[in-house]
């Protein structure tokens, strides 16, 4: 069992009993999955590049990456429907929790110049969406094997009912949010 699991059972679920007054164990909120997603725009001219980033994706969530297909056509964009544009990841259970120990603890630390997450980013039912601008910050790549710098989005799904609720919870994770 991963250290950030643990400590949600036994010290996180009685914070929040307390501070929210929950009478059962499952109103607590807990954390369902965590969504990766890496949008690769240069993938239609290159189809390599897409490779490349599937390839980053699955080391830093260690779990097998789905590409993603462009839903409609857009002129401006030269994009045609069902041209590869992307990939993204699911994380839950034991992997979902190494992940978020991992970003939390060693890589977001490690992003220039950081001050914190920003504390108003959820979408009023208790989901948070980071924005990341470049896998660099992750131990498990390699800086001289990067062809292109490229940002991704992590999504963490709760079953908070309030963004207030869902806040506490990534706060007693341990999420650094900004003053």
């Amino acid at each position: 069992m991963s250290r950030l699991r643990e400590q949600y059972e036994n010290e996180i679920k009685a914070g929040m009993k307390a501070k929210f007054g929950y009478k059962n164990d499952l109103e607590i909120p807990k954390l369902v999955k965590i969504v990766v997603n890496m949008g690769v725009g240069d993938a239609k001219e290159n189809h390599k590049l897409l490779d490349a980033a599937v390839g980053d994706m699955e080391k830093i969530t260690g779990q097998k990456a789905v590409i993603t297909k462009a839903k409609k056509s857009v002129a401006n964009f030269k994009l045609r429907e069902g041209m590869s544009i992307g990939c993204k990841t699911t994380l839950r259970g034991e992997k979902m929790y190494e992940f978020a120990d991992r970003l939390i603890n060693l890589a977001l630390p490690r992003v220039r110049d950081f001050r914190g997450v920003n504390p108003n980013a959820f979408d009023g039912r208790g989901n948070y969406a980071l924005g990341i601008k470049e896998q660099l910050i992750f131990p498990e790549i390699e800086y001289d094997k990067v062809e292109k710098v490229r940002g991704m989005d992590v999504i963490f799904v709760t079953t908070a009912k309030t963004d207030e609720e869902a806040r506490e919870l990534l706060t007693l994770f341990g999420m650094p949010y900004a003053k």
